[in-house]
């Protein structure tokens, strides 16, 4: 019993996480007019979009598969990484405490994700 609600925790916070970083990925790599806005407030370069954009694609197939569970640890340190940046860049610059709120939150999801997959394997 306890291993079910283990199992629905992991896939509804997985899908959860994995529907995020597709979307985001995805924006990234099409430049859209409100991501390429974000990267240039953060003073970044455009093409950082591009780079991010197929990272968390493929880091979501990883989260997604069932076989490979070394690439599955390094998608979640990429994206540990990758959110943490997130969240430390819009502090760096002084953007208020709510643009810092989202990176904090998925975060937060992305951990619960991870935690309750090592609890399942």
């Amino acid at each position: 019993m306890v291993k079910r609600s283990v199992k629905v925790t992991y896939w509804v916070t997985t899908v959860l996480f994995v529907a995020f970083m597709v979307f985001g990925g995805i924006s990234s790599l099409i430049g859209t007019e409100a991501g390429n806005a974000v990267m240039v407030y953060l003073g970044y370069p455009l093409y950082l979009n591009t780079i991010l954009g197929i990272a968390k694609v493929l880091g979501s197939v990883a989260l997604i598969q069932t076989k490979w569970y070394v690439i599955k640890e390094w998608a979640y340190a990429g994206f540990t990484i990758d959110v943490v940046g997130a969240g430390l860049s819009f502090a760096f610059i002084g953007a208020g405490a709510s643009a810092q709120i989202i990176p904090l939150i998925t975060l937060v999801v992305m951990f619960i994700s991870y935690i309750s997959w090592k609890k399942l394997y």
